[in-house]
């Protein structure tokens, strides 16, 4: 049974000053409830669900907020639209339930309702549309069933050919036939939900420990070594959590996973004119899979995704290959009346799914049940909780829209093995930091874009800027993010070095040229 209650309420804001002190306390032995390690998505979730009921909790990654997987999404919150269509109808309702958690409660400030537009072209048969519209229909009774308003996600309906060129100017008008509309959730961004997420873990008490890795780990702690000065400490705790991701099995022996890469292209928003929505383009020949045109607001579109295998040792991060890249523009271009090519790419990432090998070889016939055969695509994304022989709770399998209840899971599991005096889960009801009400969020003095981004911190922000107007201005011509954004990055989001600043806590650093055009703003950021 734990002895402890959890800390008291602390600041949210994340930084230097305070990494070392709360290392210093862990390598002195304060011993906590809960040590979480991976700081993605459901790590920085699981941190927050254990702080929340009342334990101790340190919360470790070797490099920092976002470092993987969770910073490299569609930048959706998605309803479960494509389980459906392959029978996962627990899948599917999970995800609709999560995503108006996000939308209505925890996080309204960084996910927006989002339309898109499936273009009837002549690829798409009259079969193809109907099958097509009835899923966006059960989709619609997904959100109903999770008890999510018609306010914030409208019903899906069809187009004329008129009103879907309107919507997506840059349609092949040659045999278009209409369009279907609908709506689901995006995230203002990835990598910002992930530093609200720990920053609200860390307010309630939560030791946030970016720079620290893992060297091994017990049912009953870590060696883990301070990435920034190289001292190594033994943190103590009463259970462990793994929550790694494609990294999960170097830590574990007892989780044998299937990563899958998924690759987006980033283009300038004038290589395909003004989208009024995001597009759904069918892949040819396959019936339920898409490649997905996402407009950012911020002078950029994505273009994804592929869902290929990967073999070998899990890079930190991925490469793009060129056939992605060429897969990716030649689904674009089949439906497009624009030219966009190979030189119109201003940048790729590429996150690797971390899903379950479900496959059983029978190890006395070494010609059957072969691991790792057939398409990821196929792998189901229901998560898993196993606990290793030594007492680990490792968590993986999954996407970013249900990171809160795979969270909720694994503590429970850790709550339940080690006997530890907690209270129920909080999560589904807790606002993140920034998180305000819709009509809250639209009376505030700060620029739309901040408060998208920042929610009710954005004044704050924004203040930066008007007390020292250089730090008003964008950082890379043509970019919106200032230097006041940067600032407070390093200030309050725990960002340490130009990577935490560039790549995670901003996404200036997606375009390879932008990224250089700001690296004396984000080192000067540091110096202030």
């Amino acid at each position: 049974m734990s002895r402890s209650r959890g800390r008291a309420s602390a600041p949210s804001s994340l930084g230097a000053a305070r990494r070392r002190r709360e290392l210093a306390e862990l390598a002195d032995g304060a011993r906590v409830d809960v040590l979480v390690v991976g700081l993605g998505a459901t790590g920085a979730g699981a941190a927050l669900d254990a702080a929340a009921r009342g334990l101790t909790v340190a919360a470790i990654d070797a490099h920092d907020l976002a470092f993987g997987t969770s910073r490299w999404s569609s930048k959706l919150i998605h309803g479960g639209l494509r389980y459906l269509a392959t029978g996962q109808l627990d899948v599917a309702h999970e995800s609709a339930v999560e995503r108006g958690v996000l939308m209505e409660r925890t996080a309204p400030h960084l996910v927006r309702a989002q339309p898109f537009v499936l273009p009837l072209t002549p690829m798409v048969s009259r079969g193809q549309a109907a099958l097509a519209w009835a899923g966006f229909k059960a989709g619609d009774l997904l959100r109903a069933s999770a008890h999510t308003s018609r306010t914030t996600l409208p019903a899906p309906r069809t187009l004329s050919a008129v009103e879907t060129r309107h919507m997506v100017p840059a349609l092949r008008p040659t045999g278009l036939r209409g369009g279907l509309l609908s709506w689901d959730g995006q995230l203002t961004d990835d990598a910002r939900l992930v530093t609200a997420i720990a920053r609200t873990a860390a307010a309630h008490g939560a030791r946030i420990l970016t720079r620290t890795r893992a060297l091994s780990l017990t049912g009953s702690g870590a060696m883990a070594r301070d990435e920034l000065t190289g001292a190594e400490l033994e943190i103590r705790a009463r259970t462990v959590i793994n929550a790694t991701g494609v990294w999960a099995g170097s830590l574990v022996d007892d989780v044998r996973l299937r990563p899958s890469r998924g690759t987006h292209l980033v283009l300038r928003s004038e290589e395909i004119g003004g989208l009024a929505a995001g597009m759904h383009i069918p892949i040819p020949g396959e019936s339920n899979r898409f490649v997905l045109v996402l407009p950012q607001g911020d002078g950029r579109v994505y273009v994804g995704l592929t869902d290929e295998p990967i073999e070998g040792a899990v890079p930190d991060v991925p490469e793009v290959p060129e056939t992605d890249i060429g897969f990716l523009l030649d689904v674009l271009g089949s439906a497009l009346d624009v030219s966009v090519s190979r030189d119109s790419v201003v940048g790729a990432f590429a996150g690797l799914r971390p899903l379950l090998d479900t496959t059983t070889p029978d190890t006395t016939r070494p010609d059957t049940a072969t691991p790792g055969t057939g398409r990821t695509a196929d792998i189901s994304r229901k998560h898993a909780v196993v606990t290793s022989t030594q007492g680990v709770v490792t968590v993986v399998g999954g996407k970013l829209t249900t990171y809160r209840r795979m969270a909720q899971d694994a503590v429970d599991a850790a709550v339940t093995g080690n006997g530890l005096t907690a209270d129920r889960c909080r999560t589904t009801s807790i606002p993140l930091v920034g998180a305000a009400r819709p009509a809250t969020l639209a009376t505030l003095a700060a620029p739309r874009r901040l408060v998208r981004r920042y929610g009710s911190e954005a004044p704050a922000v924004h203040a930066l800027g008007l007390a020292d107007p250089s730090l008003a201005l964008p950082v890379v011509p043509g970019h919106p993010v200032t230097g006041a954004e940067l600032l407070w990055a390093v200030r309050h989001e725990g960002a340490l070095d130009e990577s935490d600043i560039l790549d995670r806590r901003t996404r200036i650093g997606l375009v390879p040229h932008d990224r250089e055009a700001a690296r004396e703003a984000a080192r000067e950021a540091l110096a202030r």
